[in-house]
């Protein structure tokens, strides 16, 4: 089993998939900037306590205030509390822990109102992102994420996962462990530390100590609203939790997050420094790997699977629906129940991926088709445990009921990826009817033209629909060999499946846009003027 992580790097930020088997698992867009993303640590200030809510409101500088429950406030809310209010007065000027009081544990029964009074400062984390018409979803229990470990500040304890069975690896950990770490500092050991040293324990431990000690520098000239420490990348953020030896290539197709992505795995794995490429190929590199394609087939309504079978995905605000229909095929199962069982078995499978791909959370109902026997009920419940082992979210299975939905529950951090794969037409804009397609052909050739002569460009990149693309690429003297005898210059083509069948992107030779004005009636992209 091959893991690919192919990183296309926008105007905006990055576009990241984890293929498996060449399949697209994963998808994510990282669009950089202040998007309060899970992990991210702000000074806050509390807006409004909430007594019947057990709850407060703390303004981060999202249009909607963010939600602190007192379960999430963690039991040395009030040590942290002492700690922030002594840097930020600066009388407290190390960022090391060594020394520090802590304040007792707060009561699980307690009331918010005795912890937080309004207008106070506070330092919090955010552990969900906005979703819908709801702010971020806040914690006071502060941890920092590393490649083997969780560092979690003003605790004590010695955590380890539960994925590590072997109790002498576990006794090793945790002896490790507590042998190098910081006082008031606690540690979470996650399932990748098994069998590593303690030179590489010791060497994340550090990093994040660090993380901690620069964020701590920063509170001190800090303000209410600002991000004391951020979360890496998306780009890091994928590789410090997925990468292992299974990984077998990294494709990267920009030179300056090449060297940001080389630096960071030089840091977390450098044996795995060499399976880092930058890539130079001539077509775009989702392209090159398939991976637009897959995003257009993976991520409308309908989702089709192997046997002929198919799925339709319906999102609402209450939960997630899934109907799983057999479709018209004909195969070589003797009966209906052997069909059903087989199409779900696909099923499953399909929907595990779907699952992670959209990152879809919260409550998913599944429809799967009905089935009489228990047995075949209980194998389409151990199948889907089954493939939702690789799945790093925290979900839950539930047997599938007398109904035939199976309900499965799974943690919503972020708002679900939606693409939408239904292409608006460029000339009618939705409203039903287009200019006369043909036309395409002759405003690509009056663009050409435009350049070539009027404004004397040296050098010219078009990427086009594949349908257009061979239609100027194609037969003994194409229409782009054309082109060439008549203006002395060579024409660059390049296929774009993202685009539409009429769109078409104008590049000069430093692969910057080109915006064409009144040289063509028929529009280019969204980008491109008419």
């Amino acid at each position: 089993m091959s893991n690919e992580l192919i990183i296309n790097s926008t105007r905006s930020g990055c576009r990241i998939a984890l293929l498996k088997d060449k399949r697209l698992v994963e998808y994510h867009e990282d669009t950089g900037g202040d998007s309060f993303n899970v992990g991210d640590i702000y000074l806050g200030t509390v807006k409004k306590v909430v007594p019947g809510l057990n709850a407060a409101f703390i303004d981060l500088g999202y249009e909607k205030d963010a939600f602190l429950h007192y379960h999430d406030l963690g039991p040395q809310v009030q040590s942290l509390n002492k700690y922030i209010k002594t840097v930020l007065s600066r009388r407290h000027t190390s960022a090391k822990l060594t020394g520090f009081k802590s304040e007792p544990d707060i009561h699980k029964l307690g009331k918010m109102s005795q912890v937080f009074s309004k207008n106070q400062k506070v330092l919090v984390q955010v552990v969900k992102e906005p979703i819908s018409t709801k702010g971020p979803r806040l914690s006071c229990e502060l941890s920092l994420a590393g490649r083997y470990i969780i560092l979690v500040p003003f605790s004590n304890a010695v955590s380890i996962s539960k994925k590590i069975a072997d109790s002498n690896e576990r006794k090793r950990l945790t002896r490790l462990i507590a042998s190098i770490k910081p006082e008031n500092f606690g540690v979470i050991i996650r399932t990748v530390a098994q069998g590593k040293d303690v030179r590489e324990l010791d060497q994340d431990l550090r990093n994040l100590v660090e993380i901690w000690e620069k964020g701590i520098e920063k509170l001190k000239e800090a303000e209410p609203r600002d991000k004391i420490i951020g979360e890496m990348t998306r780009a890091n953020s994928i590789l410090r939790d997925v990468l292992n030896e299974s990984f077998d290539s990294i494709s990267v197709d920009d030179k300056a997050l090449f060297e940001e992505i080389k630096t960071f795995i030089r840091k977390i794995a450098p044996d795995k420094e060499k399976i880092l490429k930058l890539y130079s190929g001539k077509a775009k590199i989702f392209e090159s790997f398939g991976v637009e394609k897959q995003i257009k087939m993976s991520f409308g309504k309908s989702v089709t699977v192997p046997s002929g079978g198919y799925l339709i995905i319906e999102h609402t605000e209450a939960m997630h629906v899934i109907d799983v229909n057999s479709g018209n095929k004909s195969n070589s199962q003797d009966n209906q129940e052997d069909t059903a069982l087989h199409v779900n078995m696909e099923a499953a499978q399909e929907i595990a991926r779907q699952l992670r791909l959209r990152d879809m959370g919260g409550i998913i109902t599944i429809d799967f088709i009905d089935m009489r026997r228990a047995e075949n009920k209980r194998k389409i419940y151990d199948r889907m445990r089954e493939v939702m082992k690789d799945d790093r979210s925290k979900h839950t299975i539930l047997p599938l009921s007398k109904f035939g939905l199976m309900e499965i529950t799974r943690q919503r951090v972020r708002p679900e990826m939606n693409i939408a794969t239904r292409e608006v037409c460029p000339s009618c804009e939705g409203t039903g009817k287009i200019t006369a397609s043909i036309q395409v052909g002759d405003a690509v050739e009056n663009t050409i033209q435009h350049l070539l002569t009027t404004q004397n460009q040296k050098k010219v990149t078009l990427t086009l629909h594949p349908f257009l693309y061979a239609y100027f690429t194609k037969g003994l003297i194409s229409k782009r060999m054309k082109w060439y005898f008549k203006y002395h210059r060579w024409v660059n083509l390049e296929e774009d499946t993202s685009l539409g069948v009429t769109q078409y992107n104008v590049l000069d030779g430093n692969g910057e846009l080109i915006e064409i004005q009144g040289a063509t009636n028929v529009s280019a992209t969204s980008e491109t003027a008419a």
